[in-house]
């Protein structure tokens, strides 16, 4: 009877069950006295009875069972780990009916979840992959990195022992389940790197025991719930790279329990409260990270961030903040990061910034900073990082930076700073990057900056010297020699016949040099006054419905100043008077000049670059070159409408207006409303390649300087490459310079170091760079982890996270061009081979890229054709 139970008990309940009814059935048998078990051999051998043959054998097979369910644990113990061995408790119903949804809603391509096949003994065994148990409950669904696609079910909510959702790394979509609000064991959540959309369900806030939710590099919309402070025990909140909106929920200004808070690369907006900190129980604030940067917050920096006395970083840059920086900042001790670049911020730097004895960065780069830098930043002995570029500072630079020994970067760019450069800078030996360009600053560079940078670092300083062959510093003139004794004698008349023959001299001189200046000035009159007539004629001829220009030919005029203005083909009518009388705007600086934006009277608008004194070759080589430059035609090239030569000297070049600004512009200061898509990015990068073919198969020209900050785009996005040829005008130092200038920016190719002059390989690596700057929406002049990008993107496709190189913008698209972006990554990494024999030709770039993606039809801004 027993033994029949044993039998119909294996297939109904546990195997502790089971091992119980075994140990009983087999103590039975030693409770046997011997004069039985003497009876049962004896009877055994007499009678050979084939039920004690049956009795005997089942109590065999009990003992040999009891043995096995004994062993069972030792057997599991490398499934589960030393420290997770299976408590012997079979996963609940309810538990194994969720487990089984949640797979049904998942879908598998690599047959992770393969091992949830039976009827659910495995689960809390072991077998299940991913699952954890505690007493028949799940508490840990862990299955990242598997290549999952489809939904969370709403019916983990019968999971109502789950601790832990970790389904990061996946391709996951559809919405967050309001259910998992419904979990009052939850401590964490995450789900970021998938494709989750909708908004975040504000059930999660009542989740009493949540401690840490990432939901970021997904594709959620909405605001951010109020009721996510109501987690008390919240310490980690990161929604960023998502496409939230709204403002920052005040509530999250009273959360005692976070201490890291990111909400990057959304598109929030609005001011920030100023209520961080504030409590009425005088509680203490643990937030050590606050990461807003890539938003569109405004009004002011909260003053009240100086309460939360653990921060260690502070990231608010690419917003639109303005006022000044909270002196408050200045009493955070710990804090090791500051970025508020890329803002609109005014006013000085507090002098208080000078307290944080911790930082090691400081960036406050773009903004509309001014006044002096302070002296007594010299006291933040553990800074390594210094970015106060595109300000307006004034003054000195202080010497005192130079004595801070960790000091790594320092980049003091377009300001107005004044001065010399201290000496205190050639004991400063940490620097790996300097840069002081176009400042106001005079006198000599000190040696070891000088030896250490490129010309780049001090280009547009008129009066800086010594720090390339071509800027070399002045000899000091040598002190007069005083003779130790004087002598003092009476004057002959020898010498005062000397001196009056000498006085004569003079006069005479200053007499002829008088004439001569009436009569160069008689003629200069002469000439602008028919260069005035020059110029009503033309005036005339255009009126009379004349066209200023002939096809293909060039019209010479005089302007008021003497000056020459030589047109090329194309649209435009303007006079020398019309060019230096229109409204001018800054757009941008470089190493061959500065660019302006000029608004004619008529109201149209042109763009005039005005090439920088002494690099350019003399006036009769420069008008052969630039001759040549202007009749280049092409849809993807940007045109040299006119050129203008001034009376002094000047040299202007005009081209076409491009409203759009450059690439570089457009892709990493682009607001809201200019979201870049695939198609878009991809015309951009077909257009500049036609360019670049045509310069290089046509004209025999080798662009040298190609960067996204020469690639302008147009109304409709085409895109124009600009500065090509313009090494033909320049001397071969200011050559040099630029191609200096290029490796600054981490588009320059590794073997230029070598052979100082560009070819059609290296150009090819330039255009392999943007295409990466176009996949990763990353510049190609700021370094990630110390590496440039090139280095970077490889790196990361080597260890298989290609994901991880692309635009967030563009894995929203993946799954409809996916093959294109990978296609076009494997291209830009083939542009970019460190050998240039490796590097393909740019007829085979272009073809490649027709082939990823065909266009049907190529716009263009002039008639004629692209091949």
């Amino acid at each position: 009877m027993e033994n029949r139970n044993l039998t119909s008990i294996c297939f109904d309940h546990d195997p502790y069950q089971i091992l119980q009814l075994a140990m009983r059935n087999a103590a039975d048998w030693h409770h046997i006295s011997d004069k039985k078990k003497e009876r049962w051999k004896t009877g055994s051998k007499r009678h050979n009875n084939p039920c004690c043959f049956l009795r005997l054998f089942l109590g065999w097979f009990l003992w040999v069972q009891c043995l096995w369910i004994l062993l069972l644990p030792t057997c599991v113990k490398p499934v589960l780990g030393d420290d997770e061995r299976w408590d012997g408790v079979v996963v609940t119903e309810s538990n194994f009916l969720a487990l089984q949804a949640f797979k049904q809603e998942l879908i598998d391509p690599k047959g992770f979840l393969r091992s949830w096949n039976d009827s659910g003994y495995g689960a809390c065994k072991g077998g299940w992959i991913g699952i954890k148990c505690a007493q028949g409950q799940v508490i840990v669904i862990q299955l990242p990195w598997k290549g999952l696609r489809g939904h969370i079910t709403e019916k983990i909510a019968q999971l109502q022992g789950l601790r832990k959702l970790s389904l990061h790394d996946n391709q996951i979509g559809g919405s967050i389940p309001s259910a998992l609000g419904l979990l009052p064991n939850l401590r964490g959540v995450q789900l970021f790197n998938n494709l989750l959309t909708g908004s975040i369900p504000p059930s999660l806030g009542y989740c009493p025991l949540l401690q840490s939710l990432d939901l970021s590099n997904n594709l959620l919309t909405g605001n951010i719930p109020d009721s996510l402070a109501n987690s008390t025990k919240l310490y980690l909140l990161n929604l960023s790279f998502n496409s939230l909106s709204g403002s920052v929920p005040a509530s999250l200004t009273h959360s005692v329990s976070l201490t890291f808070l990111s909400l990057q690369h959304n598109n929030l907006s609005g001011s920030i409260p100023n209520s961080w900190g504030a409590s009425l129980k005088n509680d203490f604030f643990r937030l050590e990270n606050l990461i807003l940067d890539h938003n569109f917050f405004t009004g002011n920096i909260p003053a009240s961030l100086g309460s939360l006395s653990e921060l260690k970083e502070i990231s608010l840059s690419h917003n639109q903040f303005s006022g000044a920086i909270p002196n408050e900042i200045g009493t955070l001790s710990r804090l090791k990061t500051l970025d508020f670049s890329n803002n609109a911020l005014n006013g000085s730097l507090p002098a208080t910034l000078s307290s944080l004895s911790s930082l090691t960065l400081l960036n406050v780069r773009n903004n509309h900073l001014d006044n002096q830098i302070p002296e007594a930043f010299g006291r933040l002995r553990n800074l390594s990082v210094l970015i106060l570029s595109r300000n307006q500072f004034s003054g000195h630079i202080p010497s005192s930076i130079a004595n801070i020994s960790t000091l790594k970067q320092l980049d003091l760019s377009l300001n107005n700073l004044s001065g010399e450069i201290p000496v205190s800078f050639d004991t400063q030996h940490s620097l790996n990057l300097f840069n002081v360009s176009y400042n106001n600053l005079s006198g000599p560079v000190p040696t070891l900056l000088a030896k250490k940078f490129n010309s780049s670092s001090f280009v547009g300083n008129i009066q800086l010297c010594g720090y390339s062959p071509s800027t070399p510093c002045p000899s000091p003139a040598p002190p007069p020699e005083v003779s130790k004794h004087h002598h003092y004698r009476k004057l002959s008349t020898k010498d005062i016949i000397l001196i009056v023959a000498g006085a004569l001299l003079i006069v005479l001189v200053t007499l002829c040099c008088i004439l001569l200046f009436c009569l160069i000035r008689k003629r200069a009159t002469s000439k602008a006054e028919n260069g005035r007539a020059t110029g009503r004629a033309a005036a005339m001829r255009t009126e009379k419905g004349v066209p200023p220009v002939a096809a293909g030919g060039e019209v010479e005029e005089g302007g008021e100043a003497g000056g020459k203005l030589v047109h090329f083909d194309g649209p435009m009518a303007f006079t020398a008077d019309d060019l230096l009388c229109a409204t001018a705007e800054i757009m941008g600086k470089s190493t061959y000049g500065t660019v302006y934006k000029a608004t004619l009277e008529d109201g149209s608008q042109v763009s005039v670059k005005r090439l920088r004194e002494k690099i350019s070759k003399n006036q009769r080589e420069f008008e052969l070159e630039v001759g040549v430059l202007g009749k280049i035609r092409h849809p993807n090239l940007l045109a040299l409408r006119a050129y203008y030569l001034g009376p002094k000297g000047e040299k202007l070049l005009v081209f076409d207006y491009m409203p759009k600004g450059s690439l570089a512009s457009f892709l990493h200061d682009r607001g809201p409303e200019t979201s870049i898509d695939w198609p878009t990015r991809m015309k951009i990068a077909q257009g500049m390649t036609r360019g670049l073919f045509y310069l290089h198969s046509q004209e025999n020209i080798i662009h040298g300087n190609l960067t996204s900050s020469n690639v302008l785009l147009d109304e409709n996005t085409n895109a124009k490459i600009a500065d090509f040829g313009l090494s033909r005008l320049m001397t071969t130092a200011a050559n040099s310079n630029v191609i200096a200038t290029a490796g600054a920016l981490g588009y320059r190719a590794p073997e230029l170091s070598k052979l100082k002059k560009a070819n059609t390989k290296t150009d090819i690596y330039s255009l392999g760079v943007i295409l990466l700057e176009l996949l990763t929406r990353k510049s190609p002049g700021v370094s990630t982890n110390g590496v440039d990008l090139p280095q970077w993107v490889a790196s990361i496709v080597k260890e298989e996270w290609t994901n991880e190189v692309f635009d967030v913008e563009l894995m929203r698209d993946a799954p409809t061009v996916g093959d294109e972006l990978l296609n076009t990554l494997k291209l830009a990494l083939h542009c970019v081979d460190p050998s240039p024999s490796a590097r393909p030709e740019v007829q085979q770039v272009l073809q490649q890229l027709e082939e990823i993606r065909p266009e049907r039809s190529v716009s263009s801004g002039d008639d004629f054709s692209t091949m």
